[in-house]
């Protein structure tokens, strides 16, 4: 199997019974975190082609709506929905003092898009300046100090963004994964140039049957049982995703489909270049934080050698690719906090 077969990650309401029954959370697991000093709210906006993002807006309880403040903009994984890794860090970002948004990039969760699932680099970027939109509406909201959080595919999404909109002040990711990268040459240049064909022909297969009438294809994502994990990467992903740690079924969605890519329009990866140009970002600051263990160390290191200053780069020790999705006792809050306050002030 190809990096790419194994990327997409999500959440399913169907998992290994056996799981279910011997499942025990890692230690500082916490990823439907909820905070009685931070108040959430249900939100929708529309991006910039007409559809409708939904999200979460949190906001300290004793804020004083009265006066401007700093907001971060928060994206969950790729494949994934708000609610799993978003929310939490939205929630405990708010506990600082920070107004704080996590959305639903389009195609998943409870945001538009049709298919359910697709892969649009371009409208995921769109997103974030739409979520910035949104915050520059807000009266208690500052247009001048906002910012992001990006995890996982969505630190790559909000790299793009920024690339053309100046109004995000100040960048953060976790976990990063160039979305495109890994669809072209695979983790640590695993994939070959004939793989990548091969699976391009498949996608463009597909769409000749699809056009035709025939049954949508998705990708194959995180295994949906134990039974079938079948290396270190698809059970990391499985431990989050497909037990009670992060899974999470939208309302309306498919626990079949959910977190899975559709075929046809996964290959649109492999036009994605997060990266290019990511210096012309300067002199607003970025921050790359993944773990010492994380498979995906390889784009946090490659983009903070092509960014320009400043940036800082963190590693945490101990700490896997999904271990700082909802490790609370390893994620840097202090070190997110530091970095938001000092460049959205």
């Amino acid at each position: 199997m190809t990096a790419i077969a194994i990327l997409a990650g999500g959440a399913t309401s169907a998992f290994a019974a056996e799981v279910k029954d011997q499942y025990a959370l890692p230690k500082g697991a916490d990823n439907f975190y909820k905070s009685d000093a931070v108040s959430v709210q249900k939100i929708s906006f529309n991006n910039q082609y007409g559809m409708k993002v939904s999200g979460n807006l949190f906001a300290p309880k004793n804020l004083d709506k009265t006066k401007s403040h700093a907001a971060i903009i928060v994206g969950h994984p790729m494949g994934a929905v708000k609610e799993q890794s978003a929310n939490l860090y939205a929630t405990k970002m708010a506990e600082q003092g920070f107004v704080t948004l996590s959305l639903d990039l389009s195609f998943w969760g409870q945001s538009e898009g049709r298919p359910q699932n697709a892969v649009s680099p371009d409208i995921y970027a769109e997103d974030f300046s739409a979520a910035v939109d949104f915050l520059r509406t807000q009266p208690f909201v500052d247009k001048e100090r906002i910012g992001g959080i990006g995890i996982c595919g969505s630190g790559g999404f909000l790299i793009s963004a920024a690339k053309i909109d100046p109004r995000l002040k100040a960048i953060a990711t976790i976990s990063m994964y160039d979305m495109g990268g890994v669809h072209r040459t695979g983790l640590s240049n695993s994939t070959t140039i004939e793989q990548r064909k091969a699976y391009i022909a498949q996608a463009a297969k597909q769409r000749d049957v699809e056009y035709s009438g025939g049954k949508v294809v998705y990708t194959d994502g995180v295994k949906t049982h134990q039974s079938e994990v079948s290396n270190p990467i698809q059970q990391e992903f499985f431990d989050f995703y497909r037990t009670p740690r992060g899974e999470f079924t939208p309302e309306g969605r498919s626990p079949e489909n959910t977190t899975r890519p559709t075929l046809t329009s996964d290959v649109k990866f492999m036009n994605f270049y997060p990266f290019q140009d990511i210096e012309t970002i300067s002199p607003r600051p970025m921050l790359f934080i993944t773990g010492d263990q994380a498979h995906s160390k390889e784009f946090s290191e490659q983009a903070y050698k092509l960014a320009g200053e400043p940036k800082e780069l963190v590693v945490i020790p101990g700490a896997g690719h999904v271990d700082l999705y909802d490790r609370v006792d390893l994620i840097p809050w202090s070190k997110l906090q530091a970095f938001f306050t000092k460049n959205l002030k």
